[in-house]
């Protein structure tokens, strides 16, 4: 076993997938709100999902684990706690956990280095528990590896912005996106907070999208942690940034995939162009004319895909049109059912992590334009 990854499209030999068992819907807290009224968890009610769809999600998650294997890919899982419990630090107290299904949340792999993140709901606080049998493993089997983790944060109320959720839903829709333009959500900058899935790795460059859960404050922390890359903040018109694997989308050197309701700024768009990269926008999700219940995803899950390599892609099975438009790009397109995944947090991208890839730290971008 070897820790390598540089970016998301080289050889994949190792991989991390999540688990379904034991998720609960969370608890009320200052930086996330679940109201399911017609799901029967209404705002302000919490506990675990239901055990039919548990069951499917997990048998999804297995057959996609064994998929894996088949390929030659080496498969490990995260052993699950009691996501039900009570949580507490010396400064706060939650009354439940969250689940252990989409790794990507916590984990980033650079190059020989796995990265805890920091987390900015206290729900998943303790979330890094689930994966720590696999990463000693991976620590004892190879002496190269770097395990590293954030700083764990306070997460105090001063980490918030109080009653940010009471209002942002109503505000109108160019009002949301100025604010995020200026970076004024839900957290605030009293320490630097991130999730792992809100880093795009292209070779020597990171890009990290400001969002819901990732502040200036976690994007200057990642900056400073890898001084041989370039770490860019970047945004998009997206009145609800949650992390950046659905919206600006590697899928090899030279082309990516948007999301066509997100545009990325002009700089960002520009700067790929310069490079020779071709933006590809996404066609619409052709499978979410009934979104399944409890999922907190958006339809744009869509392009939450896996690659196997530069030349073959994961993509849900449903998602006929994306599967067409990726074809074309000449992928091989393995199709993967993983809908029932969804609403336990997000799709093919999201319920993996990789550990191992072929290939080396490249430089994707010689040149550089405006703040890149």
């Amino acid at each position: 076993m070897r820790v390598n990854a540089w970016n998301g499209w080289d050889p994949l030999r190792h991989v991390i997938v999540g688990r379904a068992e034991g998720t609960v819907v969370q608890a009320p807290e200052h930086a996330v709100r679940r109201d399911y009224p017609d799901d029967g968890f209404p705002l302000g009610t919490y506990g675990p999902m239901p055990a039919d769809m548990v069951a499917e999600a997990d048998q999804q998650l297995d057959d996609f684990a064994d998929l894996l294997r088949r390929r030659g890919i080496r498969v490990d899982r995260p052993t699950p706690v009691d996501f039900t419990r009570s949580v507490s630090t010396p400064e706060w107290t939650h009354e439940s956990m969250f689940g252990c299904m989409p790794p990507r949340d916590l984990l980033l792999t650079v190059g020989n280095e796995v990265l805890e993140a920091t987390m900015s709901y206290r729900s998943r606080w303790f979330e890094y528990l689930c994966y720590r049998p696999v990463l000693q493993r991976l620590f004892e089997a190879d002496p190269r590896m770097r395990w590293e983790a954030a700083p764990k944060p306070r997460l105090t109320d001063a980490s918030y912005k109080a009653g940010f959720w009471d209002t942002y839903n109503d505000l109108p829709t160019e009002t949301q996106l100025a604010r995020v333009r200026d970076y004024d959500l839900v957290l605030t900058e009293a320490e630097p907070l991130f999730d792992a899935a809100d880093v795009a790795r292209f070779g020597k460059d990171l890009f990290v999208q400001l969002s819901f859960v990732t502040n200036r404050g976690g994007y200057d922390w990642l900056r400073r942690h890898f001084p041989d890359h370039r770490v860019h903040a970047v945004t998009s018109t997206n009145t609800h940034p949650l992390h950046i694997d659905a919206t600006w989308v590697p899928l090899r050197p030279g082309l990516v995939l948007h999301c066509g309701e997100r545009l990325a700024d002009a700089e960002l768009m520009e700067f790929f162009q310069l490079n020779d990269w071709e933006i590809v926008e996404a066609v619409q999700p052709a499978s979410w004319d009934h979104p399944p219940k409890l999922s907190f995803c958006s339809p744009w899950l869509a392009g939450n895909m896996l690659n196997l390599d530069a030349n073959t892609l994961c993509v849900e099975e449903k998602e006929v049109r994306l599967a067409e438009q990726l074809s074309s790009y000449g992928f091989e397109i393995v199709p993967v059912p993983f809908r029932a995944v969804g609403p336990f947090g997000g799709g093919l991208h999201c319920a993996t992590v990789d550990i191992e890839r072929d290939g080396t730290l490249e430089d994707y971008f010689p040149r550089r334009y405006g703040r890149f």
